[in-house]
């Protein structure tokens, strides 16, 4: 049995009625950009955030950028990144020509270090991105008493997170600001390239509003320098009749979480994901630890089984930020996690056998 990494066929068959009737709405009213069912889903989702304010725009990358931008950061400032993660969280410092500073993870959860946070603090930090990896919050209590004590800006990036909870609070209203991407892929995905801001505050609100439409009030008056970055109709569209299954779906992940969990527990060289009691898990990925990664994810590949490696190598050793002076063996939790880490298939339908046929493959492999 071949088992692909990610299926959509089920999602897909689940919201294709109200998807068909929705473009069609679209195509005759012809609101292609910051139409109705765009404004109808930024309410709807920051309201599932449990926040006030949310802004569409056109990528996870952007949502990142547009937030920094909102908070002034600019030339001279650094923002901490953790370096365990995918390089937009570190692309949105540099486009503002801010410095990204890399720190730590935990080697538990592989969320930022809040240890390397403090320790990272300069005159010049301005703001701090935890990254919600793989599907867990980030230690955010820890986080935002060190941010709050330093005057720091939290900006939450929860591309891999949505609908995850941190003592019960959505993740999207633990910082100052959030950001998702609804990359095909995620756990809320649309059908191409599209993102969202969510805040509580409104002049982080406004300006974002303005900053992803050319920072224009009105139609010709510009008051600050933005960019085009909206949220499109058809986007939203998917996205809207998908938020409705959203947490289903994430308990249908979290229940192949524990099965493959229960499968996997007798390989004693494979270390499972965790997650910790004051916070729920989503699984946007489902990493494991293996010895002798590269030769696993071959194998499983040659039995027919979609794997895939997720950051294999850390922000701080990537030759884009090569001017930044890092060297291996700045940060050894995250260079270890690096080396050992894979992406076993995760999507909400996935059935017991094609689980029970990861694992065996994953046993085999081993």
């Amino acid at each position: 049995m071949s088992i692909p990494f990610i299926d959509f066929k089920e999602q897909n068959r689940l919201i294709q009625g109200e998807v068909d009737l929705g473009f069609k709405k679209v195509f005759e009213k012809g609101d292609y950009i910051l139409g109705e069912q765009a404004h109808l889903f930024e309410a709807a989702f920051s309201k599932y955030c449990e926040v006030q304010y949310g802004v569409g725009v056109n990528s996870g990358t952007d949502a990142l950028h547009l937030a920094l931008m909102a908070l002034d950061i600019q030339e001279g400032d650094e923002v901490i990144v953790p370096t365990h993660t995918f390089i937009a969280t570190a692309l949105c410092v540099s486009f503002c020509r801010a410095k990204p500073v890399f720190v730590d993870i935990e080697p538990d959860t592989y969320n930022i270090d809040p240890k390397s946070f403090e320790a990272a603090i300069t005159k010049k930090t301005k703001a701090v991105i935890p990254v919600h990896i793989y599907g867990q919050p980030a230690n955010m209590d820890e986080i935002v008493v060190i941010a709050r004590k330093h005057g720091i800006k939290i900006v939450e990036d929860a591309a891999q997170a949505h609908g995850s909870r941190y003592k019960g609070k959505r993740v999207g209203s633990l910082g100052d600001v959030a950001c998702f991407s609804f990359y095909p892929t995620k756990s809320l995905g649309a059908c191409g390239d599209a993102g969202m801001i969510v805040t509580n505050n409104k002049e982080i609100y406004e300006k974002a509003l303005m900053l992803r439409d050319y920072g224009r009030q009105g139609r010709y008056e510009h008051k600050i320098k933005g960019t085009n970055s909206r949220l499109d109709t058809l986007q939203a569209v998917v996205l809207n009749a998908k938020l409705k299954h959203l947490d289903q779906w994430n308990e249908m992940r979290a229940k192949n979480a524990a099965y493959y969990a229960e499968l996997l527990k007798p390989l004693k060289n494979v270390v499972t994901p965790i997650t910790k009691s004051d916070r729920t898990h989503v699984f946007q990925t489902y990493a494991v630890l293996v010895p002798h990664r590269d030769k696993v994810v071959e194998a499983m590949k040659a039995q027919g089984v979609g794997v895939l490696i997720h950051y294999p190598i850390g922000l701080h050793l990537q030759e884009a930020y090569a001017e930044l002076g890092y060297k291996r063996g700045d940060f050894p939790v995250s260079e270890k996690v690096a080396l050992d880490i894979m992406s076993l298939p995760m999507f909400p339908h996935m059935t017991k056998e094609q689980i029970e046929v990861v694992a065996a493959a994953l046993a085999k492999s081993l």
